[in-house]
């Protein structure tokens, strides 16, 4: 398997399988970045570096650019929480990035569906304390909640296509060139390889072989 593709490339299709295998990626590459965390609160622990007052990364760190309230000029506190966020956020980002949208490409839709599914739900709760508590806003709490239950059934759960469709063929190779239909009758030649076919039993004649003759009046 290619996985300079596989983790950063945006083109092509992944099955159910490697999109879970992709969470296990992503699970070693966080415990990697706690590993150096904890290298850095040894420096820390000596006097070498200040604690901060809290170390994390993920989205909620590229929401916050969205944010002018979080706009700070940056202390000696904070060098290891950006020295993370640096080595860890992007990394991170681009593989679910490129893994969900070569699935949702599977699932035979474009990688713009990233928007509602992630992108949406990111900045609703990154924003929601802000926001007025009145029903006008319930609609959009609702699909806040409801989005991402909806990405993992559609991401992690659902068969693909198993068609080629408009990004390439099926991952599982076991694709035809068009959907089947109850009405689609076509000629073999024309279908995928069915294994059960190729392999067919001929019943024997029921002739007598060559050579033997039944004489007639006998």
């Amino acid at each position: 398997m290619d996985w300079t593709w596989y983790l950063f490339g945006f083109k092509g299709r992944i099955n159910r399988a490697k999109y879970w295998l992709s969470a296990l990626v992503l699970a070693g590459w966080m415990l990697l970045i706690g590993w150096i965390v904890y290298l850095c609160l040894l420096l820390m622990a000596n006097g070498y570096l200040p604690a901060p007052a809290s170390i994390h990364f993920g989205t909620d760190a590229i929401f916050a650019l969205l944010d002018p309230a979080t706009f700070h000029m940056p202390t000696r506190a904070d060098i290891i929480p950006i020295f993370v966020q640096v080595i860890g956020t992007p990394v991170l980002l681009w593989i679910f990035l490129a893994t969900s949208i070569k699935r949702l490409h599977d699932r035979h839709r474009s990688g713009w569906w990233m928007v509602p599914f992630f992108v949406y739900p990111g900045l609703y709760s990154h924003f929601q304390g802000r926001l007025p508590d009145s029903y006008v806003v319930l609609p959009f709490a609702l699909a806040a909640a409801v989005l991402p239950i909806w990405a993992f059934v559609e991401l992690a759960c659902l068969k693909g296509s198993r068609a080629s469709n408009l990004f390439g063929p099926n991952p599982l190779g076991k694709h035809q060139m068009r959907p089947r239909s109850d009405r689609d009758v076509r000629p073999r030649s024309t279908q995928g390889w069915d294994q059960e076919r190729e392999i067919e039993m001929v019943p024997h004649s029921a002739s007598p072989p060559p050579g033997m003759h039944v004489k007639r009046g006998a």
